[in-house]
């Protein structure tokens, strides 16, 4: 089983908590990423809640190349994310708006990420200078089924 793959199903069997094959805790988010053939791909990462939205970082463990989603989400206004509910809930599934954060923002939200997983702060020094990625995933108003 491909590694992404193994933190999927720890996600889903777990109730979104993750301890193997990295332990992630209750801070894992799947990201549904339009692809450009249509098909959209599951990508697990670190999503760090802040005032009701999350945070992610298209670190690619300190390549010097962004990850492929990148360009998928910057390509995306809108995008489903799977995050843990509350302590003895179930996943939900929570449409949300993709914002590209810039300047001093981006700055203080990498410094959270660098807090909550010092790995993080290690990356910079094999990304050839490369600045990463953070996006900000907002909820959006869905339209009421009833």
């Amino acid at each position: 089983m491909a590694f992404n793959d193994m933190i999927i199903d720890a996600f889903r069997t777990g109730e979104g908590e993750v301890h193997e094959p990295v332990d992630f805790g209750r801070s894992l988010g799947l990201l549904h990423i339009p692809k450009k053939d249509g098909t959209i791909a599951l990508t697990p990462l670190m999503a760090l809640e802040e005032d009701g939205s999350w945070h992610v970082v298209a670190s690619a463990a300190g390549s010097p190349k962004h990850p492929a989603w990148t360009f998928g989400l910057r390509r995306a206004s809108a995008i489903d994310l799977e995050v843990a509910g509350d302590l003895g809930e179930p996943i939900r599934v929570v449409r949300v708006a993709v914002t590209e954060l810039e300047g001093a923002e981006r700055d203080r939200v990498w410094e959270t990420f660098k807090q909550a997983g010092p790995s993080f702060a290690g990356y910079e020094a094999t990304a050839e200078g490369r600045v990463f990625p953070i996006f900000r995933l907002t909820p959006v108003e869905q339209p009421d089924a009833s």
